[in-house]
């Protein structure tokens, strides 16, 4: 019976410490970089990444200051290849943000 107990308590303790590191190993491995929120400013342009987490996408946003527009990349590491996503004319928006505040566009609005 001491034997059978013994056994018991050596297979459970074994188990227990076994889990133990591989709780441990888990825990110490690196989480994953994601580069959120880098801005980068290039003459006329500026590029910016951001990414969503519930799907593990990145994109790169780039804005061409001259022409007002706006062109979303999105990297697709499934496929190792880049997809644009949309382009925006920011222009349009600054006319209509303007049209709805009833501000002239390129004026800034005073209090």
């Amino acid at each position: 019976m001491t034997d059978g107990r013994n056994l018991t308590i050596g297979v459970l303790s074994t188990t227990a410490v076994m889990l133990l590191v591989g709780l441990v190993i888990v825990q110490s491995r690196p989480s994953p970089v994601r580069a959120d929120g880098m801005t980068l400013v290039a003459g006329e342009y500026v590029l910016t990444v951001g990414g969503l987490n519930q799907v593990d996408e990145d994109f790169l946003y780039v804005i061409d200051n001259t022409a007002s527009k706006m062109i979303t990349y999105r990297f697709d590491g499934f496929r190792d290849r880049i997809d644009v996503v949309d382009g925006i004319d920011l222009e349009e928006i600054r006319k209509a943000e303007a049209a709805q505040a009833g501000t002239p566009p390129n004026r800034s609005r005073r209090p």
